[in-house]
């Protein structure tokens, strides 16, 4: 159960914290008070895409929170999965959003959005003013019809799923790997050209590093020679200039001097210490220049093979280790080739074995489909009777798709009669944008009985009706409101009558500031609020009066709905 939602800095709402029941909860307010910001709100927490323009004007950041008290364990489960902790049943998801970037969190933890809408799946069912138009779309029909049957379809669509899966494997391995003779003998020879290729340069791995160490030193041969030369020359002793020489120079002066002064002996020692240095970096350095040689042959060996690896390099991988990997892929490509009917015979087997798998499953799934298509066209029929569809027929038609999907080989289609002596054609052909408004909140409360989402959102589902179809559609709300905790944004008196708890939208403003604030109203303010959605420039005390009785029947609606 949705518990609070907490907004701060978003559109035109500076701050605000609204506290729900487990009940029929109702949200009214003028046009342009703000409604459609604190669905954007709940919308944001979710993950959902929200424009930077939301934030509010001056702030430096928007930030949206949803407080849920969760009982369901399927729900604890998941988010366990998710590594989400929760303490005392009690779930957080918030997203702050700044200029820059968007963080969303549960119970404090940075999550992705996709985990979150995964969250928010579980806990709310949110109905937006235009999703039911998504009724126009066919293919939502198997989702629906699916969800109602879930406990009857048990685990049989995951293993459906599955088997499809499979069989579309060996359905590719076999559509892509099927040749003649021919195809065959010409790819074999192919395959052992590269293998052979690879297989004559003899790779080692790290050879390439190796070799490209060796290719600079020899490229600069010439150059290294000369310059080491050169500082032999200076450090050692073949001229005056030397700085071998000068040392051995320094030393003398040193002996000489320090019999007329003895603490002199301990700068000697230091300088006998570098020459001693210098000798033996001299030495080294001598050792070294006569390893060094520069041999053609050897230079022009060393820059073939680079060639040729990096040739290997640049058709079967940008390493050696993926080249060698590429010939063991190969291989096994024309080992198989080379017994391509026993491995082709094999794929044919699998694939005949998980296309029956697939048949079975896809049968009973449809059997199932089929014997409860019949329960929720009646469940519907008695939903939409209640929302003033008087003489109302709904069918589940189901027809074979001809090929195989994850859900099986249905093509399901909800069709509907509105008017007696029709023929029952699909939705979009005889519904209006009222009735299929109507219609998705039958679906609704039929999904709402069977479903185990605690909390249901409905943003202006009541558009385009109005007298005693809204009479119907505010009666429904409040059964819903019975089992289920509800959360309604409406402009239709007779729905608002219906709130266990009635909230008020209302802009204002302070200064130069806008603002929208939320507050509950009383029961005083509640009929007022109610007279001033049944219309009139100004609320009379007739007008109050007719609001009063509205609040009244829909009182005793409840209390009805509560005994039964």
């Amino acid at each position: 159960m949705l518990l609070s939602v907490h907004v701060k800095n978003l559109a035109l709402i500076d701050e605000v914290e609204m506290n729900f029941e487990n009940h029929l909860n109702i949200l009214t307010g003028e046009t342009g008070a703000g409604k459609s910001v604190l669905m954007g709100a709940v919308n944001m927490a979710l993950g959902g895409r929200v424009s930077r323009d939301m934030i509010r004007k001056g702030a430096d950041y928007a930030l949206a929170e949803l407080f849920f008290s969760v009982s369901d364990e399927r729900v604890l489960e998941t988010l366990k999965a998710m590594e989400i902790p929760v303490e005392d049943d009690s779930v957080i998801i918030s997203r702050r959003m700044t200029s820059g970037r968007s963080v969303s969190r549960i119970n404090g933890e940075i999550v992705s959005a996709a985990d979150v809408r995964r969250a928010g799946q579980l806990l709310l069912d949110i109905h937006g003013q235009h999703d039911h138009q998504s009724l126009l779309d066919k293919s939502r029909h198997l989702t629906i019809l699916d969800r109602f049957i879930r406990e009857p379809l048990g685990d049989k669509k995951e293993r459906l799923a599955k088997a499809y899966q499979e069989y579309m494997h060996w359905k590719d391995a076999f559509e892509n790997q099927a040749m003649d003779n021919e195809q065959r003998l010409r790819q074999m020879a192919f395959i052992e050209f590269e293998i052979e290729e690879i297989e004559n340069a003899r790779l080692t791995v790290g050879e390439d590093e190796q070799l490209e160490a060796d290719y600079r030193k020899m490229s600069h041969g010439r150059q290294i020679i000369e310059g080491l030369s050169q500082v032999h020359q200076w450090t050692g002793y073949d001229n005056a200039s030397s700085a071998g020489e000068q040392l051995g120079r320094g030393l003398k002066n040193f002996y000489n001097l320090e019999d007329f002064d003895p603490e002199l002996g301990v700068l000697r020692e230091q300088l006998e210490n570098i020459e001693s240095l210098l000798n033996d970096f001299n030495r080294d350095l001598s050792g070294y220049m006569d390893t060094l040689s520069f041999d053609e042959q050897d230079f022009r060996d060393t820059e073939e093979r680079l060639d040729l690896i990096n040739r290997l390099k640049a058709k079967y991988g940008a390493a050696i280790e993926d080249i060698l990997s590429y010939q063991a892929e190969k291989q096994a490509e024309l080992d198989r080739l080379r017994g391509y009917d026993e491995w082709l015979s094999e794929v044919k087997a699998k694939l005949s074995a998980s296309e029956k798998n697939v048949k079975v499953l896809s049968e009973e799934v449809s059997g199932i489909r089929r014997k409860y298509a019949a329960v929720l066209e009646k469940q519907m029929e008695e939903s939409l009777k209640d929302l003033n569809f008087l003489q109302v027929r709904f069918q589940i038609k189901i027809s074979p798709l001809g090929k195989y999907t994850k859900n099986g080989s249905d093509d399901v289609e909800f069709l509907v009669s509105t008017n007696p002596g029709e023929d029952v054609k699909p939705l979009g052909q005889v519904a209006s944008g009222g009735e299929l408004s109507r219609i998705m909140l039958g679906i609704k409360s039929v999904l709402a009985e069977i479903d185990e989402i605690p909390t249901l959102i409905f943003d202006e589902i009541d558009t385009g009706i109005s007298g005693r179809t809204a009479q119907k559609v505010a009666e429904k709300m409040a059964y819903i409101g019975r089992s289920h905790q509800v959360l309604c944004i409406t402009h239709l008196p007779q729905i608002a009558a219906m709130a266990d708890s009635h909230y008020l939208i209302e802009k204002t403003a302070e200064g130069e500031r806008t603002q929208t604030q939320i507050r509950e109203l009383s029961e005083e303010e509640q009929i007022r609020e109610v007279g001033r959605l049944m219309g009139g420039v100004e609320i009379t005390q007739t007008i109050l009066d007719s609001a009063d009785e509205m609040k009244k029947m829909a009182e005793q609606f409840r209390k009805t709905c509560l005994k039964n």
